[in-house]
C-alpha cells in the first residue's frame, strides 16, 4: 500500500451525542485515547478502556490503525467498507501481540466505536497559508523618511570626532622622559642608588720590641700641570666629580648625621650628644665578644666557656624531668553498632513506573541508606523513627526535584545523607513525563 502524502494531514473527531465535540489535525503524531490527562483525546474512565491507549501510530511516515480484539467500527478501504471483525478474520490486518495494525492510505477513512463516544477519521489536505498583507507603494513609508535626521546627524558628527581623535593619539609618537642628573634628584633617590659605607677607623699596629716606629714618608705630589701623564688627566677629573658628588649627598638627611666623625668614638657617639649614658653604650658595643653557637659540642657535653663569656653552658640532658612512673591509657575499641531500614510499597503516581519493580531496584541499592542511618547510630544509641522522601523520575531515568515530606528522626544529617545517595541513582524506567515517587524508610536499632 503507499504511504500517505506528507502533505495530507490525518483528521480525528469525537462524535458524541450526534455532534462533534473535539477535532485534530495532526501530521506525524501519534493520536492516544484515555482518561489520563496527557492523551491526545481525553474520555471518562471506563473499566474497558486503558488509560492510555495509541489508536493511531505514525511509522515511516504513514499512520497505522490499532485495534484490539473488542473493538467494533468500520473503515474505507477505497472500494469497500469493512467492519473490524472482517479485518480481524480475513486477516487484513497484521496482528502484533494481542492488537491488529492496518497501515491507512491517505484515501482511508472510518469510525471506531468507544461506547459511548465514537471516533472518525481521515485524510485531508492542509490549509493554504494566506497571503500576508501588503500596503500599497503609494502610501508604504521609507525608513529615511521616518529617521529622525537632526538626530543621526549629532550621532554621525560625535562618532567621527572621537575615531579621529583616537587614531591622532595612537598615530602620536610617545614623548621622551628626560634624564636627571645625579643632583637634580631627591635625597631619598640618591640613597637607594648610591648606598653609604660606615668609615672604618684603622687600628695602628702595636711595635714589637726590636722594631722602631717609622715615620711615614709622603711622595712628593706632583705639580697639576706637564708633570702628570695624559692618559691620568680624564680620570683624574672623573674621580674629582665623583668625590664631589659623594661629599655633596653625605652633607643632606641621615648620611650627613651618621657620616659624622669624633675624636676617638666615631658617628654613634656623636648622634647621641652629650645624653647621659652614651659614652657607656659606645664602650659596651666596642668591647662585644663573640656569640656562642650551640652545637653537638657545646650542647651535648653541658661543659665549658662559649662566646666571649666566662660562663659554661649546660647540656639539654642534665634538664630532663623524671615521673613517678609509667601510665598505662589503654587500647581504643570502637563498638560497633548495627541498625535495621525497613521501607514500604511506594506511591507512584505514573503508569510508566512500576512499583514493584522500583521496589526491588531501592532495595538492591538500601545499603547506602543504611550506612547514613548506622553512621548516625554511632553518636546517638537511640536514634529510630521514620524518614519519607519524594522524588520525581525524570524521562532519562535520572532523579529530578527532591524534597523530605516526612523526618520523624530529628537528625537531619541522616536526611541530607540520605538525599545525596539517592540522587545518584540512575532507574531503569523512562516516563513520558516526569513521575512522582514518595519511598517510606523506617530506621531502628538492632540491639
Amino acid at each position: 500500500m503507499a504511504a500517505p502524502s506528507p502533505s495530507k494531514l490525518l483528521r480525528v473527531g469525537l462524535i458524541q451525542n450526534g455532534q462533534i465535540v473535539e477535532e485534530h489535525h495532526v501530521r506525524r503524531e501519534s493520536v492516544t485515547i484515555g482518561h489520563d490527562a496527557r492523551n491526545t483525546i481525553v474520555l471518562p474512565a471506563s473499566d474497558d478502556r486503558p488509560a492510555r491507549f495509541s489508536v493511531f501510530e505514525n511509522q515511516g511516515h504513514q499512520f497505522l490503525l490499532v485495534i484490539n480484539e473488542f473493538m467494533k467500527g468500520r473503515v474505507n478501504l477505497g472500494s469497500s467498507d469493512v467492519d473490524f471483525d472482517a479485518l480481524r478474520s480475513q486477516g487484513l490486518a497484521s496482528r502484533r501481540g494481542d492488537l491488529y495494525v492496518l497501515p491507512l492510505q491517505e484515501t482511508a477513512r472510518g469510525k471506531v466505536e468507544l461506547g459511548d463516544a465514537t471516533l472518525f477519521f481521515q485524510f485531508v489536505a492542509p490549509k493554504a497559508e494566506e497571503a500576508r498583507p501588503v500596503m500599497p507603494s503609494d502610501i508604504r513609508v521609507s525608513r529615511w523618511k521616518t529617521m529622525d535626521r537632526v538626530f543621526f546627524g549629532i550621532l554621525a558628527a560625535s562618532l567621527l570626532v572621537h575615531f579621529s581623535g583616537a587614531a591622532i593619539i595612537l598615530s602620536a609618537e610617545a614623548p621622551k622622559e628626560q634624564e636627571l642628573a645625579l643632583d637634580q634628584l631627591d635625597d631619598r633617590f640618591v640613597r637607594a642608588i648610591i648606598p653609604q659605607r660606615p668609615i672604618e677607623t684603622a687600628k695602628p699596629a702595636a711595635p714589637g720590641p726590636a722594631e722602631t716606629p717609622k715615620e711615614d714618608v709622603k711622595p712628593p705630589e706632583p705639580k697639576d700641570g706637564a708633570d702628570k701623564p695624559a692618559s691620568e688627566k680624564p680620570a683624574a677629573a672623573a674621580a674629582e666629580r665623583h668625590a664631589e658628588m659623594v661629599k655633596k649627598v653625605s652633607d643632606k638627611g641621615l648620611l650627613k648625621m651618621l657620616g659624622s666623625k669624633s675624636s676617638g668614638t666615631g658617628a654613634f657617639q656623636d648622634v647621641l650628644g652629650s645624653a647621659s649614658g652614651g659614652s657607656d653604650i659606645v664602650a659596651a658595643l666596642q668591647g662585644a665578644g663573640g656569640v656562642g653557637v650551640a652545637n653537638e659540642a657545646s650542647v651535648g657535653k653541658g661543659t665549658g666557656p662559649r662566646g666571649g663569656g666566662t660562663g659554661t653552658v649546660t647540656g639539654i640532658g642534665e634538664l630532663g624531668t623524671q615521673g613517678g612512673g609509667k601510665v598505662d591509657l589503654g587500647t581504643k575499641k570502637e563498638v560497633e553498632v548495627k541498625g535495621r531500614v525497613q521501607d514500604a510499597t511506594p506511591d507512584v503516581d505514573s503508569s510508566d513506573v512500576d512499583r514493584d519493580a522500583l521496589a526491588r531496584y531501592v532495595r538492591a541499592r538500601k545499603g547506602a541508606i543504611q550506612s547514613c542511618y548506622e553512621k548516625e547510630l554511632k553518636r546517638n544509641p537511640n536514634l529510630k523513627g521514620k524518614v519519607v522522601v519524594r522524588f520525581s523520575i525524570t524521562p532519562s531515568g535520572r532523579v529530578g526535584d527532591f524534597e523530605i515530606d516526612e523526618n520523624t528522626l530529628g537528625s537531619e544529617a541522616v536526611a541530607s545523607c540520605i538525599r545525596a545517595a539517592i540522587r545518584g541513582w540512575v532507574f531503569p524506567f523512562k516516563p513520558e513525563s516526569a513521575a512522582t515517587v514518595s519511598y517510606p524508610f523506617v530506621f531502628s536499632p538492632t540491639g
